[in-house]
């Protein structure tokens, strides 16, 4: 994050132990976007916090291709929390549901997180 400006990017993965068709993953800032312009066609605006994307299938124990979301956040706040969670997986069993969530928190220092 650097002066309001916010990059998320990541790469879903499926542990297993089955296929997965397709998924549906949830990002939601702390702080409103004010502008998505780097929205990827597989992602849509939720409401003024939230972004969903779909990852595709994910084969079992593979990793799917990378989702890169750039947004602006109203006001350049100084931190802001990122959840990204899996909101939809079509049914597929999950031996480890705890790793669906993550919270991250970015400082506007321009450094780049790693989780």
């Amino acid at each position: 994050m650097s002066r309001g400006r916010v990059e998320t990017r990541l790469i879903p993965q499926n542990h297993g132990p089955s296929s997965v068709a397709d998924a549906t993953l949830r990002l939601r800032w702390s702080a409103p976007v004010t502008d998505m312009r780097g929205l990827p066609p597989m992602c849509v605006r939720a409401d003024k916090q939230t972004v969903l994307c779909r990852t595709g299938a994910l084969p079992a124990d593979s990793r799917g291709r990378r989702i890169r979301v750039s947004a602006r956040l109203a006001g350049a706040p100084s931190e802001v929390t990122v959840r990204i969670d899996t909101m939809w997986s079509g049914g597929a069993a999950d031996h480890n549901p705890q790793n669906n969530t993550h919270k991250v928190l970015a400082l506007d220092t321009g450094d780049v997180y790693y989780f």
